[in-house]
C-alpha cells in the first residue's frame, strides 16, 4: 500500500499528538495533507516602497534593519517589541506584540521581506506584526494554510514537504493521459508541489486549475453515476389516466402556472418506465406543499402509498396538518409518525402503514427506522432536502423497493450550485407566489433605533397581530450576542410587559416546542422570542412583524428563510434587520435583503459573498464539500467538466475500463469521505 495512505501519525516528524491536531482539520493521511491547500499566499516577489503604502492596508516591503529598541513592558503579559528599518529612501518602525521570537532573530544590517498592515502617521509609518522572511530566501511565495491549535504555518509547510517526498517516491496519476492533453492539464505530480510551493502566482493558478478540474469532474461523475443507477431500475408504473380534477376543484385557491407545470412534470415522471428523481424548488411561500399534495393524490388514485419526511418535528406536524386539510376531504387517510409518537399509537400506525390503510405517512427521520414497513410505497417525498444526505434519502426509498422520489427545498439555490448539489435530480422551479401575497417590507437598522423598532412592534400587536424576535444564541457567553432566554425575560418585564411573550429554542424537548408553537398558533402568545428553530415550517398567517437581532451573523439565504415566516396571511408584513456590527460587507448584505424579496437573486448574492463552502453551513447537504473549486469563478471549468462527464459515461457507464478505473476509485474515495454510499 502506498505510504501516502498510511495514518498521518506515521509521517516522519508528525507523531500521535500532532496527528490529533490534523484530525481536527480533516487530515487523516499524508494524501489528505497534500489536499489541505493554502487559503492564499504571501507573495514577497513585488515589494513596494514605504512612501507608496496606504494606511490600514496590507503591504509587502523589503527592509534593512537599522536598530532594535528596548522591549516595552506595558502590563503583565503584554510586551511591545520595536525595531527600525529602511528601504533605502524612507524609514519605518516594526511592531510586534508579545512575540519576541522574530524580534530576537533580527540582525542589524540584514534585509528581510515583510507583509503586514501599515499604520502610524505621515511622518512616521509603522508596520504591525508582519510576516517576515529573509530577503535572500529561495522561495518568495509562502503558503497560508487553515490552522488549528497545535499547528503553525511553518509546521504544516514542513509536513507537506515530507508528504511530497512520498509522492516523488511513489508517483501516481489517476487522470487518463488523453484527458490531460485534451484539457491542457498539469500532471498531478506537478500540480500538488506547485499548489503548495509555487515559483510564481501564475504557477499556483495553473496548479489550482488542475485540482479544481479534478474536484468538479469527480463530483459530477459521482452524482451522474448515482442518477444513472437510479434510472436503470424499474419503477412502479402509475396510471396516466388518473383524473386530477377532483383534487384541483377541492382546493380553496387556484394554483399558479408554475404549480400547474410542476404537477404536470411530476405526473409525467411517475408514469414513465424509470423512477422519478425530481427536485421541487420554490421560494418561501410559493406553494410547494400543494404540489406535493397533488403528487400524493395522483399516486394514491393508482392504489399506492406515499411517505413524506421532514427534518424537524415542528415541520412534520405542519405538513401533516396541511396535507390532511387538503386530502382528508377526498377520503385519503394521512398518518403522522415522529420520535415522540407514543408506543401504543406507533404500533397502530405501523400496522396501518403495513396493511395499506394509511395512504400517506408523514414523519421525521423516524420514517426510515427498520420496523417501518409499507404495503406498496410508490412515492417518497423529502422536504428541506439539503438537510438530508444522498444516503439518508436512499434509506427511506428502500422501504418501497424502487419508489418515485420527490425532494422539496424552500432554500433558493443558484442554478450553478443546484447543478452540483442536485446533480442526481431533475429540477422543477416554482417562480411565482400565490395571488394576494404582499411583499414583506424590510428595514436594516442599527441598535440606536431599538426603541423605535419596539414601538413599531407594539403598534402591530395593538392591532391584534403577532410577531417574532429572532436571536442567534440561547445561552449567556462572552459573546455580545443576546441570549434568547435572558432576552425574553427582559422584554417581558419591560418593553412588552403588557403582552404575552413566549420562548422557543432548539434545546427544548419536542413536547415543549409543540406546546409553545401551538400556543402561538392559537394566539395565546403575542410575541415569540426564538432562535433559528423557526427557520422552516412555521405557518402563522396572523404573524406580521419580525425583528432579527445581530442580523449580520446570518447568511443571506438564512435571513430570507427567517423572513418568510411572516407575510403568510392577508395583512402587510414587516421585517427589521438589526445589527451593531456595521462594516462595508454587512451593510451591502443587509441592503440586498432590504432591496429584494427574490430568493434566487438573494441566493446568488449569498453565493458570491460567502462562497459555496459556507452556503449551506456545516455541509448540511451531505455531499462532498468543494474545497478547491469556486462556482462564482469556475463556470468555464464547470461547463468543461460537465461535457466530459457526459462523454465518459456514454463511453463507459461504470468507469470499468482499465484507463478509467483509477478515476472511478477517486470518485468513490471522494464520496466515502463525505459519508455517502449511494454508488456502492
Amino acid at each position: 500500500m502506498n505510504e501516502l495512505f498510511y495514518p498521518i501519525s506515521r509521517l516522519k516528524g508528525v507523531g500521535e499528538k500532532r496527528s490529533q491536531a490534523y484530525a481536527r482539520l480533516g487530515v487523516e493521511t499524508p494524501y489528505d495533507l497534500l489536499y489541505h491547500l493554502p487559503r492564499h499566499y504571501l507573495d514577497y516577489t513585488a515589494p513596494v516602497m514605504i512612501a507608496e503604502t496606504s494606511f490600514n492596508e496590507t503591504a509587502v516591503l523589503r527592509l534593512e534593519i537599522t536598530s532594535k529598541l528596548p522591549a516595552q513592558y506595558i502590563r503583565k503579559g503584554f510586551t511591545i517589541y520595536k525595531a527600525t528599518a529602511t528601504d533605502g529612501v524612507s524609514d519605518i518602525t516594526i511592531l510586534f506584540y508579545n512575540n519576541s521570537y522574530i524580534f530576537d532573530n533580527f540582525r542589524i544590517g540584514q534585509s528581510y521581506c515583510m507583509s503586514g498592515k501599515i499604520s502610524g502617521t505621515l511622518l512616521r509609518r509603522e508596520i504591525l506584526s508582519p510576516h517576515v522572511i529573509p530577503a535572500d530566501s529561495e522561495s518568495l511565495i509562502r503558503p497560508v494554510y487553515p490552522l488549528t491549535s497545535g499547528l503553525s504555518l511553518s509546521r504544516i509547510a514542513m509536513d507537506v514537504r515530507t508528504a511530497l517526498k512520498l509522492l516523488e517516491k511513489e508517483p501516481f496519476e489517476w487522470m487518463p493521459e488523453r484527458i490531460l492533453k485534451e484539457h491542457r492539464l498539469m500532471p498531478l505530480t506537478e500540480a500538488l508541489p506547485k499548489i503548495h510551493f509555487p515559483g510564481s502566482m501564475e504557477e499556483a493558478l495553473e496548479a489550482r486549475r488542475r485540482l479544481a478540474f479534478d474536484e468538479l469532474l469527480q463530483l459530477q461523475l459521482g452524482m451522474a453515476m448515482y442518477k444513472q443507477k437510479a434510472r436503470s431500475e424499474t419503477a412502479l408504473h402509475l396510471s396516466p389516466d388518473t383524473d386530477m380534477q377532483p383534487f384541483f376543484e377541492s382546493l380553496p385557491f387556484t394554483m399558479t402556472e408554475s404549480q400547474k407545470a410542476a404537477v404536470a412534470e411530476i405526473c409525467a415522471d411517475m408514469t414513465s418506465p424509470t423512477p422519478m428523481n425530481r427536485l421541487l424548488q420554490g421560494d418561501v411561500g410559493s406553494g410547494k406543499t400543494a404540489v406535493a399534495a397533488a403528487a400524493c393524490y395522483f399516486t394514491i388514485q393508482s392504489g399506492f402509498q406515499c411517505a413524506l419526511m421532514a427534518p424537524t418535528e415542528i415541520l412534520a406536524i405542519q405538513h401533516h396538518n396541511t396535507l390532511s386539510g387538503m386530502l382528508a376531504p377526498l377520503g385519503i387517510h394521512v398518518g403522522l409518525l415522529t420520535g415522540s409518537t407514543r408506543a401504543k399509537e406507533r404500533r397502530s400506525l405501523l400496522d396501518a402503514a403495513a396493511s395499506g390503510e394509511i395512504q400517506l405517512l408523514v414523519g421525521t427521520h423516524a420514517l426510515f427506522q427498520k420496523d417501518v414497513a409499507f404495503q406498496n410505497l410508490a412515492l417518497v417525498i423529502t422536504d428541506e432536502q439539503h438537510r438530508f444526505g444522498v444516503a439518508q434519502r436512499s434509506m427511506l426509498a428502500e422501504k418501497g423497493g424502487c419508489p418515485h422520489k420527490l425532494v422539496m427545498s424552500a432554500t433558493p439555490i443558484p442554478r450553478t450550485l443546484a447543478l452540483i448539489i442536485y446533480g442526481d435530480l431533475d429540477i422543477s422551479v416554482l417562480k411565482e407566489l400565490p395571488k394576494g401575497r404582499k411583499q414583506i417590507e424590510t428595514y436594516a437598522v442599527t441598535g440606536k433605533l431599538r426603541s423605535r423598532s419596539y414601538n413599531f412592534i407594539r403598534e402591530q400587536l395593538r392591532q391584534g397581530r403577532q410577531g417574532y424576535i429572532v436571536c442567534p444564541m440561547i445561552e449567556e457567553s462572552e459573546s455580545e450576542l443576546q441570549a434568547a432566554a435572558a432576552y425574553a425575560e427582559a422584554i417581558q418585564s419591560d418593553a412588552f410587559a403588557e403582552y404575552r411573550v413566549g420562548l422557543l429554542h432548539g434545546r427544548m424537548s419536542s413536547k415543549e416546542k409543540d406546546r409553545v408553537m401551538q400556543a402561538f398558533q392559537q394566539h395565546e402568545l403575542d410575541l415569540l422570542v426564538c432562535t433559528t428553530v423557526i427557520e422552516v415550517g412555521i405557518d402563522v398567517p396572523n404573524a406580521t412583524i419580525m425583528l432579527i437581532e445581530n442580523a449580520d451573523r446570518f447568511g443571506l439565504s438564512q435571513l430570507h428563510q427567517l423572513r418568510g415566516r411572516v407575510g403568510r396571511g392577508q395583512h402587510q408584513s414587516y421585517c427589521i434587520l438589526m445589527t451593531d456590527h456595521v462594516t462595508e460587507e454587512s451593510k451591502a448584505r443587509l441592503q440586498t435583503m432590504s432591496r429584494t424579496a427574490d430568493g434566487f437573486r438573494i441566493a446568488e448574492e449569498d453565493l458570491k459573498m460567502r462562497g459555496p463552502g459556507d452556503f449551506f453551513g456545516q455541509r448540511q447537504h451531505g455531499l462532498p464539500p468543494l474545497r478547491i473549486a469556486d462556482l462564482t469563478k469556475d463556470m468555464r471549468l464547470l461547463n468543461e467538466t460537465q461535457a466530459l462527464t457526459r462523454q465518459l459515461l456514454e463511453e463507459d457507464p461504470e468507469l470499468m475500463r482499465p484507463e478509467h478505473r483509477p478515476l472511478r476509485l477517486e470518485v468513490l474515495r471522494l464520496f466515502a469521505r463525505s459519508g455517502e454510499n449511494g454508488m456502492n
